[in-house]
């Protein structure tokens, strides 16, 4: 009996390493599979002119005081008080992750587990500007997951039709806010929305001069092919104000190859190719382009791995050192729950991983911003 016993666990052991390294070794095409929809690309309908005076189409907005995630902060956290406020637009990543079966190119706005999903996301992230001001963080028929994954035209489409949601948000959120500093931020799929609304509607306009900080963080950035068209530069101190940041987080060995190749594959916002270009890299922790930093300098990653129990934030656990691909580096894996992606990817760490540099950065180039 307790040879059968034996065999039968190592007959699971076997099962499971032939199944991680399938997973290594075909994970992108395995999740492709399951993940792009199948269903044609159905145009949606724009949303009413007004959609985005109405408080339901907001997952944090200033008059929400209950239940908005956007005001969450951990235990214990205290801020010094800011001699001038700005409001804070973000962007949230994708939630819309379903499979093929039952998934469509955009969510619906009464998805209630994507919104649930969106709800976390901003928690974990957004919340990191609630001490520089008001936080704005719209819903939107975001683009489903499956879009990054394909080369269909139907992503695209998918992706454009989410864009029009948020532009009309933005288009909400400046209405409200006509005057004072504004801080841009968002992560993937937002980072993405974030840069074509930069290019669009604020590279070159008045709007412009408003912008404190942008954080594009999540979405790769390229330094010659984007940059020159946004209108801002990349932030090389961290005093500085008027800049754009972002990063892309994966432990050692990293193998960002997917998403190098997703970024060399089409033109920048200027029209040259960003093959052959340099991926903006801000370091986190210094607040500077490029440059390394040890863990002891992290002032605060977000621990939310205990289920049921609110998210602690521990300093001086994840270094952080730019590599000249444009990648951030943050050493060892980290154990920060289920959701590190193939190749070491942090991606949904990103902010999570230095929560507490990111809000002190923005404190800091907003006081910078006020004297310039």
């Amino acid at each position: 009996m307790a040879r059968k016993f034996l065999y039968v666990v190592a007959s699971l052991i076997v099962l499971v390493l032939a199944a991680l390294l399938v997973y290594r070794i075909w994970g992108m095409e395995l999740i492709r599979a399951v993940m792009v929809p199948r269903e044609a690309f159905t145009p949606i309908a724009p949303l009413p002119a007004n959609a985005y005076e109405d408080a339901k189409m907001w997952i944090s907005r200033p008059d929400i005081g209950h239940d908005n995630p956007a005001l969450w902060k951990p235990a214990g956290q205290k801020d010094e008080p800011m001699p001038q406020k700005a409001a804070v637009f973000f962007i949230h990543p994708t939630s819309y992750i379903t499979a093929f079966s039952s998934a469509h190119w955009n969510m619906r706005l009464d998805d209630k587990d994507a919104l649930a999903t969106a709800r976390r996301f901003v928690q974990a992230q957004a919340s990191a500007f609630n001490a520089v001001g008001n936080v704005w963080v719209p819903r939107y028929r975001q683009a489903n997951y499956g879009a990054f994954l394909t080369g269909k035209p139907a992503g695209e489409q998918a992706l454009a039709a989410a864009h029009r949601d948020v532009s009309q948000a933005f288009a909400a959120f400046l209405k409200a806010n006509p005057a004072g500093p504004i801080i841009l931020a968002g992560h993937s799929q937002g980072s993405r929305h974030l840069l074509q609304l930069l290019h669009d509607q604020v590279a070159g306009k008045p709007v412009a001069s408003r912008v404190a900080a942008v954080y594009a963080v999540g979405w790769p950035v390229s330094v010659e092919a984007d940059l020159p068209a946004l209108g801002l530069p990349a932030c090389a101190r961290s005093d500085q104000a008027r800049c754009i940041l972002s990063w892309q987080s994966y432990a050692e060995p990293a193998d960002p190859s997917p998403m190098i190749e997703s970024f060399e594959r089409k033109a920048g916002f200027n029209g040259r190719p960003r093959k052959d270009t340099h991926m903006l890299c801000t370091n986190p922790i210094t607040g500077t382009f490029n440059g390394a930093a040890p863990a002891s300098a992290n002032q605060g990653t977000l621990d939310s791995r205990e289920e049921g129990k609110p998210p602690r934030l521990l300093k001086g656990v994840v270094p952080a050192r730019c590599e000249s691909s444009g990648i951030l580096m943050i050493g060892e894996p980290i154990d920060m729950g289920p959701f590190t992606l193939p190749g070491n990817n942090y991606h949904v760490y990103d902010y999570s991983l230095f929560w507490g540099d990111v809000r002190e950065d923005a404190r800091r180039r907003l006081a910078n911003f006020a004297k310039s």
